[in-house]
């Protein structure tokens, strides 16, 4: 039984292993605001204001922000103290045993590709819009997998568009970090485009009643609404902050760098989401939001298209940083996880010439880009949620552990309050997955059965921890 709970050192020296130190505080705080500022603010805004909390949506927005500062806060404690690579992974392993890191590993690995593949297809919709709008419009068939309520042969752009996203990151880190901030800078101008407009068209009426469907109750389909059902949702709309904690490797400075980028890009986007879901449920009722691109559509029917078309554009740059940032994320927690000998060593290879886990990289585009052309999500989408709260609550109480343990650790950041806010991060995260559809937890619990299975099969007898 010790043999599962086995840590690995505290600081673990192993990380130096080829991977470029080339990013800034500044730059992580861009990576944490492209990852997070996407599908939530451009899609998921509409659809939890039409079908479960109304205007207080703006409320859920600031209970799932609440929930993921208490995260981002362990986040952070464990990344300038603990060491370790890979996301929750890399703190579990250092602070709980290689058997919870192998798990919430697992775990994330469902996260980072189930919403990659996602977002993609999200992606898809709102480009072949576009190409509808300027006259080019690509045959059905090429919209949509064999699957889909509509079927057809494959869903080209989100299957191209991980493709070309691959390519772009077995080329370099630097890269990649470079063409995701030119695409935030893009993306915050139509934000603030949106709010500029949206500012001088607000209705009050529209915000009454303002909780419609109180704080948690059910609706008449027997699924949850209210605005903690909403929370549970737009809760997806802040998954990626942790995809900067992955970076650990490749910040100059990741003791300082990483703590500042997850609490940056955190603060900075939940003010967005807040002034955002406020304006958009101002400017429309909020039964007449459930559509895919909500804000485009509100700022089309209260006549302002040049704006909407703005939105739109930026709906597409936005969707795009989503997905390069998640899938950096993916693949640096399952370069960590094989380098650690749980998975093949084969795909922990770093390329000579870019200094990237290369054989990773395509072995994930290749799965993500075929689940996004021909595999329809649905409520499977839904795992990320579940998987992300349940890789926050072992940070939450990874931090708990170890301030037990080695409260003389040299701790560069340390989450204020003793251990309040760290217990306060397991119960909010926890109660968000209770939250969430049943349906959803039988899901995860079959993923977590496989990932049992792979462990004890392969990964506990070729851990590096045997050597």
């Amino acid at each position: 039984m010790s043999k599962l709970f086995r840590r690995k050192p505290l600081v673990d020296n192993s990380c130096n292993t080829g991977l470029k130190r080339c990013l800034t505080a500044f730059d992580l705080t861009l990576m944490g605001i492209g990852a997070i500022i996407g599908t939530g603010i451009f899609v998921l805004t509409g659809v939890a204001a039409a079908t479960m909390a109304g205007p207080a949506v703006v409320l859920s927005f600031v209970v799932a922000g609440l929930a993921c500062t208490f995260a981002a806060l362990a986040y952070s404690e464990l990344a300038a103290s603990v060491g370790g690579c890979g996301s929750a992974y890399g703190y579990s392993y250092a602070a709980l045993g290689e058997i919870v890191a192998w798990m919430i590993g697992w775990v994330l690995i469902l996260e980072y590709g189930v919403a990659v593949a996602a977002v993609a297809v999200g992606w898809s919709g709102y480009f072949n819009n576009a190409l509808t709008a300027i006259g080019f419009e690509l045959p059905a068939i090429l919209r949509a997998g064999p699957f889909a309520p509509e079927p057809g042969i494959v869903n080209l752009p989100a299957f191209a568009i991980i493709m070309i996203l691959m390519v772009l990151l077995i080329r370099g880190v630097s890269e990649s970090a470079k063409l995701n901030t030119a695409m935030v800078f893009v993306k915050l101008l139509t934000i603030a485009v949106f709010i500029a407009v949206a500012v001088f068209h607000v209705e009050p009426a529209n915000w009454s009643p303002f909780i419609p469907f109180g704080w948690f109750d059910h609706g008449a389909d027997g699924k949850p609404v209210g605005i903690l059902a909403g929370a549970s949702l737009v809760f997806f709309a802040y998954v990626g902050f942790d995809a900067v904690s992955t970076a650990v490797e490749e910040a100059r400075e990741p003791k300082r760098d990483i703590p500042i980028g997850i609490l940056g890009s955190l603060v900075f986007c939940t003010l967005i989401y807040i002034v955002v879901s406020g304006l958009l449920t101002g400017i429309l009722p909020y039964p007449e939001l459930n559509v895919p691109s909500p804000v485009a559509h509100a700022l089309q029917e209260i006549g302002i298209s040049w704006a909407s078309a703005l939105v739109a554009t930026g709906v597409i740059t936005g969707l795009t940083t989503v997905m390069l940032v998640l899938y950096y994320g993916l693949t640096r927690i399952i370069f960590a996880i094989c380098r650690d000998g749980l998975l093949p060593e084969f795909f922990a290879k770093v390329s000579d010439k870019t200094h990237t886990p290369a054989r990773t990289t395509i072995l994930c585009g290749i799965i993500m880009a075929s689940m996004a052309g021909f595999v329809p999500f649905g409520a499977l989408v839904e795992l990320v949620n579940i998987g992300t709260l349940g890789a926050f609550v072992v940070v939450c109480c990874g931090v708990i552990v170890m301030r037990r343990t080695h409260p003389d650790l040299p701790r560069p950041f340390k989450a204020p309050g003793g251990l309040l806010l760290p217990i306060l991060g397991v119960l909010s995260c926890g109660a968000l997955i209770a939250f969430l559809p049943h349906e959803t937890h039988l899901r995860f619990l079959l993923w977590l059965g496989a990932g049992l299975v792979i462990y004890f099969a392969y990964g506990i007898r070729h851990s590096k921890l045997n050597i």
